[in-house]
């Protein structure tokens, strides 16, 4: 890491090791170093884990001997991530509400703020390098988190700091108990973006009224029921019933979905081989897309795209570029792309943008 020479820089303290870990390298590297705090909305028939996770933040703060805020973001928290999952849930789609998170709280209010105070920089413990005008995959690729990144803006980027991207988990964890740090043998968190671990269908079912509907084979006969087509996703295996079912069935996965019907299609996929796959293709479109560079690639570039957080990478060619819209095609088809997904595009280590699924 260069050295900081004094510059500010604003870390946002979420109460994790990988957070503590990036505060505690920054201040060793020479820069003045502040722990921030992001306060978001969580809904009362959650448990409360905020209060707890601020007072670990605090006490990072304090072992480091650095200053220590907290930003109240529960306003754009509320509207930009929460709604919109609601939304696009409704309309039939699967968001991905951790990419909207890090758009408008982490790299939007939070950054706004914190450049507004003073900070040169703002920094988190996101698994992810940068370097010069370029979004690089991280040193640990099984913690690797561009995927949520690609929203991220030039001017964003030229002025953010990840600290742990160049370190293995294992490393990171090391380092928390060589700074003395109690988050050294903390838990990572998992699930929602700030919110943790939660059953999204019990938590949009406080928002979206469940309601029967029938499951359907791929001849259209009607083989189950399930609680509503909007809690599905696609290559979903789970969260419907089946009315006859015996040891030898096979795995059956939702293939298709319609919302205005309320009905889902299912399938064994036992008639599709990975042979008869190979040579079908797939043309996919993209809105919403974003570029860390803001200079789209060229049509007919080769790149790798990744459909959903720790899908393989796919091979796949940039066949269109409109404003805001790309048009993909892969060598091999996927069923399991979902409208609402987030499709990021990479060229090597590179993380260049990415959009959302149509």
């Amino acid at each position: 890491m260069k050295k900081g020479t004094g510059k500010k820089v604003f870390v946002g303290l979420s109460g994790g090791v990988d957070s503590s870990v990036s505060a505690a390298l920054l201040k060793e590297a020479g820069y003045d170093v502040t722990g921030v705090f992001i306060k978001v909305w969580q809904p009362d028939f959650l448990p409360c884990s905020w209060r707890e996770e601020r007072r670990d933040a605090m006490r990072v703060a304090a072992k480091l001997k650095i200053p220590f805020l907290t930003f109240d973001s529960e306003k754009e928290y509320k509207k930009d991530v929460v709604d919109y999952m609601i939304r696009e849930y409704k309309a039939g789609r699967t968001p991905n509400p951790d990419v909207m998170c890090n758009k408008y709280v982490k790299f939007g209010a939070f950054y706004k703020k914190a450049r507004a105070m003073g900070a040169d920089f703002v920094a988190t413990g996101h698994y992810v390098r940068a370097k010069t005008r370029n979004l690089l995959i991280a040193r640990d690729g099984d913690k690797d988190q561009s995927y949520f990144l690609w929203t991220i803006p030039q001017d964003v980027l030229s002025r953010t700091l990840f600290p742990v991207g160049g370190y293995k988990k294992s490393q990171v964890r090391a380092l928390a108990k060589k700074f003395g740090l109690f988050t050294s043998e903390k838990k990572d968190s998992q699930g929602l973006c700030f919110v943790g671990k939660l059953d999204m269908k019990e938590f949009l079912s406080h928002y979206i009224k469940p309601k029967k509907g029938k499951v359907l084979n791929e001849k259209g006969e009607i083989i189950g029921s399930h609680d509503g087509a909007w809690f599905l996703t696609l290559g979903e295996r789970h969260g419907f019933a089946i009315n006859k079912k015996s040891p030898n069935d096979l795995a059956l996965y939702v293939i298709g979905k319609d919302v205005k019907k309320n009905t889902v299609t299912v399938s064994s996929l036992g008639h599709i081989s990975p042979k008869d796959l190979k040579n079908v293709g797939q043309t996919v479109r993209l809105s919403d897309v974003s570029w860390v560079s803001g200079i789209p690639p060229e049509e007919g570039k080769k790149l790798e795209a990744r459909s959903r957080y720790r899908a393989a990478l796919a091979p796949c060619v940039i066949k269109g570029i409109h404003p805001q819209k790309v048009i993909l095609h892969f060598a091999k088809s996927d069923l399991t792309i979902t409208p609402g997904q987030s499709c990021v595009l990479y060229d090597g280590e590179k993380c260049l943008g990415g959009g959302i699924i149509d």
